[in-house]
């Protein structure tokens, strides 16, 4: 029986760090002890089978970041998200050097993001890819920059994102979103970790986000 249980704790603590091709839960579903807050004052809480990011008044935006860090790997989420809340994933994301003088723990995140907007009325641009904090803005060219409606609003939506070399590929609900190929990006931000957005939104609010399911497998 003790056997038995030291192999469960092993494999709990191992699970985030398996070889490439094996699915990884990102999330133990009890603790955030394989994630870090980088950024902003948002809270994080875990609830059920979830993280559920929470907006603050006066934050910028807030990130729950991955400790481990990642280049090539298919990534599965389910997110659920206020209609009035812009939010999303960052992937291989990095911080910028704190400036000098400045008493932060972190620099500012920085790095591709995939877009995550409830649809509303007029549509949005969920699944696409933003380049925060880099200078570029949408990384998703204006051509198919296109606001759609696949996002089912006030409920769960799965993501599935690819990021493969310099090519970068979303889908949401089971629907092809970008295909977006820069090798700029993948110059600057070839591997680095996984971040949950919670948007500054002033002193409106509060709103909350919330995640499951987030799984990833490395690519060799």
């Amino acid at each position: 029986m003790q056997r038995f249980v030291l192999a469960l704790m092993l494999s709990a603590i191992l699970a985030p760090f398996a070889s490439a091709g094996e699915w990884v839960n990102l999330f133990n579903g009890k603790n955030l002890d394989n994630w870090i807050q980088k950024n902003g004052t948002a809270t994080y809480r875990i609830e059920g089978n979830a993280i559920t990011g929470k907006t603050t008044p006066g934050s910028p935006n807030s990130f729950l970041c991955t400790k481990k860090l990642y280049g090539n790997f298919e990534l599965e989420f389910e997110v659920k998200v206020h209609n009035q809340l812009n939010s999303g994933v960052q992937i291989r994301s990095q911080t910028k050097p704190i400036a000098k003088g400045k008493k932060e723990k972190f620099g500012r995140v920085n790095g591709p993001q995939v877009e995550i907007e409830a649809s509303g009325a007029k549509g949005a641009e969920a699944g696409y890819v933003y380049g925060e904090a880099t200078g570029r803005g949408w990384l998703t060219t204006k051509d198919r920059l296109k606001p759609h409606k696949v996002m089912k609003d006030g409920d769960w939506n799965k993501f599935r994102v690819v990021a493969n070399g310099p090519k970068i590929e979303t889908w949401i609900n089971g629907k092809k979103i970008e295909t977006l190929v820069d090798e700029p990006i993948f110059k600057t931000h070839p591997k680095g970790f996984i971040g949950l957005q919670v948007h500054g939104v002033g002193n409106r609010g509060p709103f909350e986000v919330s995640w499951r399911n987030i799984r990833l497998k490395e690519i060799e």
